[in-house]
């Protein structure tokens, strides 16, 4: 019997395991990933992310990317494919999540695979105490675990963006999108937000560290 208190960001969930195959077309290149009962959105990429990957900005530049929260791994597959000479890292806290991303970067990356760096941790724990910044930072952030949480983790990320880096991340306007935009004008002023695009619901917000 499964537990109802399971969520997709359970560090380990042990609710019935489900194979599924997700093929997709985004940003003109058709992916094919392998997804289990237990990963967020499992059946489908969900609207939120699609609407994220098909409006981010990706540097053409050979850069340091991450996929924060990154479920299954479409976000930062999608950047490897775009961005050939880019480091790609991702990072989950759901051990089931980061398993089906390690095998989605051998389905649709099989002869590059090592500019792909995994990792199962909290968000930045993995990078604590360690020298490493991105140019960018990507994220459809699991709001059911609160604005507040969203909102200090948005305070660490200054840590670990080089001069002149972003984050882009996609929130649902019922969810809290107006108030997060009001929120991180507030956290750093100095620092440019600005909403990308919206559509059905769903914000893409770009925000600037000098």
């Amino acid at each position: 019997m499964e537990r109802k208190n399971q969520h997709y960001y359970t560090q380990f969930p042990d609710t019935n395991l489900k194979m599924h195959t997700v093929s997709e077309s985004m940003r003109k290149h058709l992916f094919v990933f392998k997804t289990v009962s237990g990963v967020f959105s499992f059946k489908k990429i969900d609207l939120g992310t699609k609407i994220l990957i098909e409006h981010m900005t990706i540097p053409e530049e050979p850069s340091v990317l991450l996929d924060l929260g990154c479920g299954y791994g479409p976000i930062g597959i999608v950047l490897g494919y775009i961005s050939p000479k880019s480091n790609i890292y991702f990072i989950d806290l759901n051990r089931r999540a980061t398993w089906c991303c390690k095998g989605n970067v051998k389905i649709n990356f099989p002869y590059s695979q090592k500019r792909f760096k995994i990792l199962t941790h909290n968000y930045f724990d993995a990078f604590k105490n360690k020298n490493i910044k991105f140019e960018a930072i990507y994220m459809n952030p699991p709001m059911r675990r609160g604005k507040k949480e969203f909102i200090n983790l948005c305070k660490e990320i200054p840590k670990y963006l080089k001069s002149n880096g972003f984050f882009q991340f996609v929130i649902r306007k019922k969810l809290g999108a107006p108030s997060i935009f009001e929120a991180l004008k507030n956290i750093n002023p100095q620092n440019k937000i600005e909403v990308l695009f919206k559509r059905s619901g769903y914000w893409v917000f770009n925000w600037i560290f000098d």
